[in-house]
């Protein structure tokens, strides 16, 4: 539950920092549109949509990292066996 709550705060943490770096007034508001309730809209789903994509892209590291150390904790993982290279003993 600990690794759920760290990883949902990073990604909150790392959309906050791309809404902010995304916001017009960091180029002089050249690209407001028309209408400024399609821009909440447009900076309201794409925030929610980048907590999404960072949260998965963070289990997806955890899940690299997990085989990356299985793998490393394999017996016989630096001894260079034909078995482990896939070859016929």
């Amino acid at each position: 539950m600990t690794r759920r709550i760290t990883d949902l705060t990073l990604s909150v943490l790392a959309s906050v920092v791309a809404f902010l770096l995304s916001w017009p007034f960091w180029r002089d508001f050249e690209f407001w549109a028309e209408s400024h309730a399609a821009w909440w809209i447009y900076f309201g789903l794409g925030f929610v949509l980048a907590i999404y994509v960072f949260y998965v892209f963070i289990g997806s590291l955890h899940i690299l990292f997990l085989h990356g150390a299985d793998e490393a904790a394999e017996p016989g993982a630096n001894g260079g066996t034909a078995a482990n290279k896939g070859e016929r003993s």
